[in-house]
């Protein structure tokens, strides 16, 4: 191989590493958004959860006060 085949080689092969690089970094990024989403959706089920009991309990009660 000539030199500057082999300067374009490695070249190439920089730009590679640079690129795997760059997903590495997204990808942990991406990660991370995707553990804060999926906190923020159990913190939701859980205020869902509470909310439905809540209901639950006051229609309780009011159908309790429609038989007195």
């Amino acid at each position: 191989m000539e030199q500057s085949e082999l300067q374009a080689l490695a070249d190439k092969l920089d730009k590679l590493i640079e690129h795997c690089q760059k997903l590495e970094r997204d990808n942990a990024t991406l990660r991370e958004l995707q553990d804060d989403w999926n906190r923020e959706r159990a913190q939701l089920m859980h205020k869902n959860d509470l909310a439905k009991n809540k209901i639950e309990a006051m229609i309780g009660r009011l159908r309790a006060l429609e038989h007195h």
